[in-house]
């Protein structure tokens, strides 16, 4: 096992819920829970024994504190994260869905400490020495063109380092809509970077402007990782999910792990249900890859690792994943639901 160190970029938020499955403030109160695509991956990556570093803002208040103690009772080390006096905490609302009501989330990030962040905030040499990977997601550029700019610029410092990258689409439209951005152009400055992307079809048509017409997902998949492959040359891996919802509480889950070589793996199918939270699985289904990519499995036992790991998230509440590569694992080699003695 390559126990290398991941360094991951991007904002640190908390996550106000209503609670069990009512409607935002339909009662008074709300439950707090610490998340962020990037932390989501460190905290899993952690957890499955790696070392993972977080690098973001965040306010120098109690809400700061806390996130910053979360991160760090999981094993990430937070001491490259900024703690600035004049900023606030990003925050998203969630209210759950329920039988047939989807899931809707609010965001309130404008103008937080790391969204307020810049390029030269950040001494990208110095945070990536002794790196093996740098983790990225789409919904940073998102938030503005100064954390854009941030964003690149750690990509290409990792790049030029010799660090990987690994990069999760994370198409936000609502954020990109916020402030006019060009998510096409950005994006694909990003893809251009990566040694491995989480997107699916409809993320490539976003970046290369054309549309994949074939009559199944699973082909489109293919297809789109045929043109990205063509377009970043430096792209090895495209890893994504197909997800089927049938309600609220119930999905199939399948997984795709395309490589440039032409290797191709996919995992059998996870019927989920009963779900309790599926907010971070798609985090967790990318960390499981880089746990799989890391740990030297092969492409078949990486993609049903990562599936694993994310369909064990739809089962825990918040946005963290916590759970052990031995939990994993055992859940590929079983599907009892006996209690484990």
């Amino acid at each position: 096992m390559e126990m290398g160190r991941i360094v991951c970029f991007g904002e640190l938020l908390l996550r106000l819920g209503a609670p069990g499955r009512e409607l935002l403030l339909q009662s008074p109160q709300l439950q707090v829970h610490v998340g962020g695509a990037e932390a989501n991956v460190g905290v899993s990556l952690s957890r499955f024994g790696h070392d993972v570093a977080m690098v973001s803002t965040v306010p120098g208040n109690a809400l700061g504190a806390h996130a910053l103690g979360e991160l760090r009772r999981h094993g990430v080390d937070t001491r490259a994260v900024r703690e600035v006096a004049d900023g606030r905490m990003g925050l998203y609302f969630l209210t759950t869905g329920a039988v047939q009501r989807a899931s809707e989330v609010v965001y309130d990030r404008a103008d937080s400490a790391f969204a307020r962040s810049t390029a030269a905030d950040h001494d990208w040499p110095a945070l990536l020495q002794g790196a093996d990977w740098l983790h990225l997601s789409g919904v940073s550029p998102a938030l503005g063109p100064q954390v854009a700019e941030a964003t690149l610029a750690a990509a290409c410092a990792a790049r030029a380092s010799g660090v990987r990258v690994s990069f999760d689409g994370n198409f936000r439209p609502t954020l990109w809509q916020r402030w006019g951005g060009d998510a096409q152009a950005i994006l694909h400055a990003l893809f251009d970077q990566a040694d491995i992307v989480f997107a699916d079809y409809r993320d490539i048509e976003v970046i290369l402007g054309q549309r994949f017409t074939q009559a199944g997902t699973v082909e489109r998949v293919d297809a789109a990782a045929a043109a990205a492959f063509a377009a970043f040359p430096r792209l090895q891996w495209l890893a994504c999910t197909q997800r089927q919802a049938l309600s609220v509480d119930h999905h199939v889950l399948g997984a795709l792990l395309l490589g440039r070589e032409g290797v191709r793996a996919q995992a059998p199918v996870r019927q989920l249900t009963g779900i309790i939270d599926r907010i971070g699985g798609g985090d967790a289904f990318a960390a499981g890859i880089l746990h799989g990519i890391l740990s030297g499995f092969d492409a078949d036992a990486t993609v049903r690792f990562g599936l694993a790991a994310g369909g064990l998230k739809h089962s825990i509440p918040g946005d963290f994943n916590p759970v052990s590569e031995a939990d994993v694992l055992a859940q590929m080699g079983e599907e009892r639901f006996d209690v484990r003695r």
